[in-house]
């Protein structure tokens, strides 16, 4: 089988070398577009993910099987320039996610059909997540961490008959343990916060071992490289839980004796160019991030729509409106994660870091209502103080002729702006 870019990044790491990978876990377009556009300018691997409630055989959220996403994503990296040989293609939290209210029987037969389907597409960075209860498994305890592991190894045995059925001569790597919310973040009242031990993930490496051995996956098991940590980053409506190595640093050393291993760190989004500099420092080389890009793409939305207002009246798109009325008709997508008075759930429906805003973008009355913003601002020229009001950064870039004051090009530079830390950190 071939080498991966993966390898060398572990490899890298137990030289002592910090460097990392960034992965990207969004369904955005304009996200996506930033990133291979970000990516094709540099020589380096594009990490792009697509979760379980993403992308998955029923179409996900998204509308997207596995195949589906990635002839979008590869045709976004096609127009960017960026060599497809460069562009690794990734399925996060795969497992029975999103069938856990049914019977462990019938939800694992539909995780083994949708991990099929992503090594069939060509994935090969594969996170397995059995870590949930299923319909029939007892709430009252703990899911025991074995049943994980064997769950976790059955799916992988799918993987590879897939695998050995596709004829690839790219084999995946995994990832296993799920020391982070589930994906699509954490809802309102989950437990507080808490740095993954060095007992706890030592145990999850040797149940998953011993599950892959039982299964007959040790060639598999070779393909390990990843482990996901919780290292002490998270985000909530308006808080950030910031990386404080001081309180990672054991689970830091104890990377240094993991042969073949990495640490995988969810949930990074909106930490500092120093704190994302440190994570992979401390070996958590793997920095998933998605919300902190949406949030970004979010705000030049809402930027972009008080320009028009000034620029346009009565005639603008309206778009923040239409955002929130959106969000009332469809509360699914945001109640469970938010709490609070009426004013502070106003609040959170926009603002929120969660930015579950990222669930209703397609929507056809939103996606109706850029359209008419972007067409309005891309026929008069934006002028100057107006892009200083509420674009500074990109006032700036556009000053400096790095950046054209086109709407779209702006919304780009935001998701860039973002994408720039985690290069420069990883």
């Amino acid at each position: 089988m071939n080498g991966h870019p993966l390898d060398a990044i572990v490899e890298a790491q137990h030289r002592g070398e910090p460097r990392g990978i960034t992965s990207v876990c969004s369904a955005n377009p304009t996200v996506l577009e930033a990133t291979v556009r970000h990516g094709a300018v540099d020589d380096g691997p594009v990490l792009i993910e697509a979760t379980c409630n993403q992308v998955n055989q029923y179409g996900g959220y998204t509308g997207m099987t596995a195949a589906d996403f990635r002839r979008f994503v590869e045709m976004l990296a096609l127009d960017a320039n960026l060599p497809l040989d460069r562009l690794i293609l990734g399925g996060d939290h795969l497992g029975p996610n999103p069938w856990k209210t049914e019977s462990a029987e019938i939800a694992m037969a539909k995780a083994d059909v949708l991990v099929r389907s992503f090594v069939a597409a060509g994935y090969t960075k594969i996170h397995i997540d059995a870590s949930m209860w299923l319909g029939d498994d007892d709430r009252t305890l703990p899911l025991d961490p074995g049943t994980i592991a064997s769950r976790a190894a059955a799916l992988v045995v799918a993987a590879e008959d897939e695998l050995e059925r596709s004829g690839s001569t790219t084999a995946p790597r995994y990832v296993i343990g799920t020391e982070v919310p589930v994906p699509g973040g954490a809802e309102a009242g989950e437990e507080e916060l808490s740095v993954t031990t060095v007992d706890a993930v030592a145990e999850t490496i040797e149940l998953h071992r011993v599950a892959f051995a039982a299964a007959g996956l040790d060639d598999a098991w070779r393909r390990v490289v990843g482990v996901v940590t919780q290292p002490g980053v998270e985000f909530a409506d308006r808080e950030i839980h910031e990386y404080d190595p001081a309180q990672a640093v054991h689970l830091a050393r104890f990377a240094e004796s993991l042969d073949g291993l990495v640490f995988e760190a969810h949930s990074t989004d909106y930490q500092t160019p120093e704190a994302l500099r440190n994570l992979v420092r401390d070996h958590f080389a793997i920095l998933k991030v998605g919300p902190g890009l949406t949030f970004a793409y979010r705000e030049g939305v809402f930027a972009l729509s008080h320009i028009e207002d000034e620029m346009f009246g009565n005639a603008a798109s309206g778009i923040c409106d239409v955002i929130e009325s959106v969000m009332l008709d469809q509360p699914e997508t945001w109640a469970p994660y938010y709490s609070g008075t009426d004013q502070e759930l106003a609040f959170a429906r926009k603002y929120s870091f969660s930015d579950r805003v990222r669930y209703v973008l397609p929507d056809a009355r939103i996606v109706s209502a850029l359209e008419q913003m972007i067409g309005n601002l891309s026929t008069l020229e934006i002028p100057w103080p107006l892009l200083s009001q509420y674009v500074p950064e990109q006032y700036r870039r556009i000053r400096a002729g790095a950046l054209v004051p086109d709407p779209e090009e702006i919304l780009l530079d935001k998701v860039r702006t973002v994408l720039d830390d985690y290069a420069s950190a990883t």
